[in-house]
């Protein structure tokens, strides 16, 4: 986790970051849709949240967008993501508490928030092993009200490395699809899975396969948690405490 922390905190991966989603995780507007579009809660509501990763502000914006008498707590290792998401947050950001820190500290970046109504994630949790995963899920379901909520977007793994390996394959023709030759890192299949293969290493990317997942959430304490939308290697999953 403390790599990946590292390799958010460095200018140009922050500046490029929004960009590079649109490149290599299309979805992710429609993951947080249907994240948002799951939680049982009136538009009025005045929800306490948690975000888990705050990275540019994206997840937190929609959030508010969606809850507009809401507050989030949002936290990330980053110090430079954080300061860019106050900022592109613009007056959203008097909504938002902001702590800087390793989500395997959250009991104390988390000491005084006292109970909350949501906690949500986006492309985080899978820098985590399973063992700090559960232990992370674990303290943010025990914020959660009763019958509050938990959801997270992210990536997941196939189960067997052949089925990994054509995902992984369809990955690459994607991007370079979507790049376009606009991009010298994605210009053909060799480069951009070069690049992808260099990133995943510097972040220290552990995602798990959908069943491990799931057994996780289960174990944090989640009832009826359940997959909301799939799609090949990235997925949208959660429950209620």
């Amino acid at each position: 986790m403390s790599r990946s922390i590292e390799a958010y905190d460095l200018p140009q991966r922050v500046a490029s970051y929004d960009a590079d989603m649109e490149l290599m995780h299309p979805n992710r507007s429609p993951m947080i849709r249907v994240a948002l579009e799951v939680l049982p809660f009136e538009r009025t509501a005045s929800l306490r949240a948690l975000d888990l990763g705050v990275g540019t502000g994206y997840f937190t914006r929609c959030f508010l967008e969606r809850f507009p008498s809401g507050r989030v707590l949002a936290v990330d290792g980053a110090s430079a993501m954080v300061d860019l998401a106050r900022t592109r947050l613009g007056p959203l950001a008097s909504q938002v508490e902001f702590r800087v820190g390793d989500f395997r500290s959250l009991a104390e970046l988390a000491r005084d928030t006292g109970a909350i109504d949501v906690v949500f994630s986006s492309y985080a949790l899978h820098h985590l092993g399973s063992e700090d995963k559960l232990a992370v899920l674990r303290h943010a379901v025990g914020l959660l009200r009763p019958r509050g909520w938990l959801v997270n977007a992210d990536l997941i793994v196939a189960d067997s490395p052949a089925m990994e390996e054509r995902l992984q394959e369809m990955r690459v023709e994607g991007i370079v699809t979507r790049a376009a030759g606009k991009d010298p890192r994605f210009a053909d299949a060799v480069t951009t899975r070069g690049f992808l293969d260099a990133l995943q290493a510097n972040e220290d990317d552990r995602p798990l396969t959908l069943s491990e997942d799931l057994a996780l959430l289960r174990d944090a304490g989640l009832r009826d948690s359940a997959v909301f939308w799939l799609e090949n290697r990235e997925m949208v999953s959660g429950g209620r405490k």
